[in-house]
């Protein structure tokens, strides 16, 4: 099977303040990084994302929460997060981008996809936008892909940032695993060890602080020799991947120092399951590191195809 990747120009047209990290400059840099490299470009399945519509937003946020968005005015909706005129637009597409993924698997198309999407999502709670985040990209989409037949799917979270909106959405669920490696303490103030579920859900999140100036070393403890037990013994049927590249070491806005070997190295610890997976963008703001980090996931994403 294939490797899918996800993109359209719209996502361009969320517009933030200038001096915003979030700006469409990412994209361009994901995009161009992958111009450069043919061989890599031939060997993916592209494909435009679908405009979600109202009732797939409504599996994770709240009518009060959708309707602020799609008719919300431009500025800012937290000291973060700034919405542009076309952005609502914009974060319907990004939500659609998952779903088509979702279908493209479900139907055998490909077997992995990478979803280059904005706004990101894994701060927007079921009743706010936050932390750049306007939709919960990820969290929609692993609600729709159990409505396609995947039942127990497993969300892994790497951005530097703990994905609190994430973890809100299934912390009383059983059927959606929620794992994050984060820098702690750091934004959005989330994600200690101890926040592991309620109810019915405890257990099934799993928080893993990681501390300022942690590298490939630490990264590496975690990801090779905790994450896979844990797959293993909650047997999903699909992954998905918030795949925030500002755990890199020149990253601005963290101190984590992961380098590009790590990125590989993290990308292989997921996909050696050989499950369906969808990587999502979230972070990642030192543009040069973000191009290289995301051609890296995408030869692994081919890799485990082949």
């Amino acid at each position: 099977m294939s490797t899918g990747f996800i993109y359209d120009d719209i996502f361009l047209r969320h517009r933030p303040d200038r001096w915003h990290p979030e700006s469409p400059e990412r994209l361009r840099a994901i995009m161009n990084g992958l111009d450069n490299r043919p061989d890599l470009k031939e060997r993916l399945l592209f494909f435009k994302p679908e405009r979600a519509e109202i009732e797939l937003l409504k599996l994770i946020h709240t009518d009060d929460h959708i309707r602020r968005i799609l008719e919300g005015s431009e500025g800012y909706l937290d000291p973060d997060t700034y919405m542009s005129r076309e952005s609502p637009e914009v974060a319907l597409y990004a939500v659609g981008a998952v779903k088509t993924a979702v279908d493209k698997i479900a139907d055998g198309t490909i077997k992995n996809c990478f979803c280059a999407v904005r706004p990101p999502g894994h701060h927007a709670t079921p009743y706010r936008a936050m932390g750049f985040c306007l939709f919960n990209n990820v969290a929609i989409g692993a609600r729709y892909a159990q409505q396609k037949g995947f039942k127990k799917v497993f969300i892994i979270d790497f951005d530097v940032h703990h994905g609190n909106g994430t973890q809100d959405a299934f912390y009383d669920d059983d059927t959606v695993f929620y794992f994050s490696t984060h820098q702690y303490p750091h934004y959005p103030g989330t994600g200690g060890e101890l926040e592991r579920g309620s109810g019915r859900g405890e257990g099934f999140t799993y928080n893993v602080p990681m501390r300022a100036g942690s590298g490939d070393r630490e990264y590496m403890d975690v990801y090779e020799n905790l994450l896979p037990g844990l797959i293993r013994k909650f047997s999903p049927q699909m992954i998905f991947v918030s795949a925030g590249y500002d755990l890199l070491r020149d990253d601005p806005l963290a101190s984590i120092r992961v380098s590009n070997e790590g990125i590989r190295a993290i990308a292989r610890s997921i996909l050696e399951h050989k499950l369906p997976s969808i990587f999502c963008l979230e972070g990642g703001y030192d543009l040069r590191g973000l191009q290289e980090a995301v051609v890296i996931t995408l030869e692994e994403m081919i890799k485990f195809n082949s």
